[in-house]
């Protein structure tokens, strides 16, 4: 069974635009899955998608009955974050706010630690 966490957060606003996306996709699960992995211009990267499923030993937590995924390798680089969406003249994007990041890229897509 998965893991509910507590200490990594999913904005309303977050919730609103993945049920919006979940809603289109017929089937789909509304839960993003959020990952971590090795490159982009910091040293790792965030990816985003939706979660086709939710295994045993992911985390989650939930918002406005919408759910966070995240995998057992990645929760560690982004405990007590807050994922949000953030709507702009510069476009639509999902954003970490990720107080573990010693530095970031510009574009906000990838950190270090």
């Amino acid at each position: 069974m998965a893991s509910t966490l507590s200490d990594i957060t999913l904005s309303p606003a977050a919730a609103a635009r993945i049920r919006w996306i979940a809603e289109r996709k017929a089937g789909a699960l509304p839960a993003l899955r959020l990952a971590v992995d090795g490159g982009g211009c910091s040293g790792f990267t965030y990816r985003f998608g939706l979660a086709d499923s939710i295994e045993a030993d992911d985390v989650v937590t939930e918002t406005d009955g919408v759910k966070l995924v995240v995998d057992p390798v990645s929760i560690d680089l982004i405990r007590d974050c807050t994922v949000d969406f953030v709507d702009s003249l510069g476009g639509s994007s999902f954003k970490v706010e990720n107080p573990n990041a010693a530095s970031g890229c510009g574009c906000g897509s990838s950190f270090s630690v």
